[in-house]
Parts: structure tokens; C-alpha cells; sequence
């Protein structure tokens, strides 16, 4: 009668450690055997125990920054003024021929948890190329008076608009 008792207390213990907190800031993913099962939205939720299932809980909230072009000195440490450039990303030909030079920074947010944990293999790396080139397209389509004056926001709408479809 003890050992059924106490396994019943083991049992209960495993069972209550299904229970998760998904904060205001995060998405809960929960894994069965490691494969993506579903979202959950902030609050408290339940899962079958470890081992059969985890939850992972990003931030989604938070604001991720990807720079093009160059590099904060505490980055790269190639320079002490506190900007590396980056030619490769930053040298770009416009419509009229000329070359120009454009650093941007593309703030990002996760949209859905799921999606960012388990189809993109390097986020920040795909966000980064999809701006590049992006912006590349954009630059290519324009000519450079616009470019440096007064052109610049419908550059940074056109750019958002391509990178997000």
C-alpha cells in the first residue's frame, strides 16, 4: 500500500509539471518528440510532460536589428570611430549608371514562433539578404538625385513592400 502511494505521488508531481507560462512578450511552441505540434498565445497552458513534450518560448515582441553595410565598432573592432563599412553590401548601382554607397538597418519582429524556430535555418541571415536585395532592386529602378535628396522615403516604402512580400 505504501509503494502504490508514493507511486501515485509520483505520478500527480510528473503530471503537475505539464503546466507552462507563456509570458506577454513570448508565443509558446510546444514539441512532441521534438516535432512542431502548435502555437500557444501568452497565459497559462498545459502540455503532456517531458519527456513526450517540451515548450520552447521565444520573445516575439522584442525588436531585432539587422545592420547592411557596415558594422558597429563593438561588432567588427575593425575601427575605433565606431562604424565599419562594409563595401560588399554597401556599393550599389543605380538606374543611371552611377554607384552609390547605402548602409540601413531593417528592425524585425517574429511574427509566428513555430514558422521562426523551425523553417528559417538563419533568420537574421535570411532577413539580411531578403533587404539587400531588396534595396538593390529599388536602387536599380532609381536615379541617384533621388537617392541622395528627397527620394528617400518612398526608397524605405518600396523596400519594406518587397522585403515583406
Amino acid at each position: 500500500m505504501n509503494k502504490f502511494f508514493i507511486l501515485i505521488i509520483l505520478l500527480f508531481v510528473w503530471l503537475a509539471s505539464g503546466l507552462y507560462r507563456v509570458g506577454p512578450d513570448e508565443q509558446g511552441v510546444v514539441l512532441r518528440f521534438g516535432k512542431f505540434i502548435k502555437t500557444t498565445q501568452p497565459g497559462l497552458h498545459y502540455h503532456i510532460p517531458v519527456p513526450i513534450e517540451t515548450v520552447e518560448t521565444p520573445k516575439v515582441t522584442k525588436v531585432n536589428r539587422v545592420d547592411v553595410g557596415f558594422r558597429p565598432a563593438s561588432d567588427s573592432g575593425r575601427t575605433s570611430s565606431g562604424v565599419g563599412n562594409v563595401p560588399e553590401e554597401s556599393l550599389m548601382l543605380t538606374g543611371d549608371e552611377n554607384i552609390v554607397n547605402i548602409d540601413f538597418s531593417v528592425f524585425w519582429v517574429i511574427k509566428d514562433a513555430g514558422k521562426f524556430l523551425f523553417e528559417i535555418q538563419d533568420p537574421e541571415g535570411s532577413v539580411k539578404a531578403a533587404a539587400e536585395t531588396a534595396m538593390r532592386e529599388v536602387i536599380a529602378k532609381s536615379d541617384i538625385q533621388p537617392i541622395l535628396t528627397e527620394g528617400r522615403a518612398e526608397i524605405e516604402i518600396e523596400t519594406q513592400e518587397i522585403i515583406q512580400s
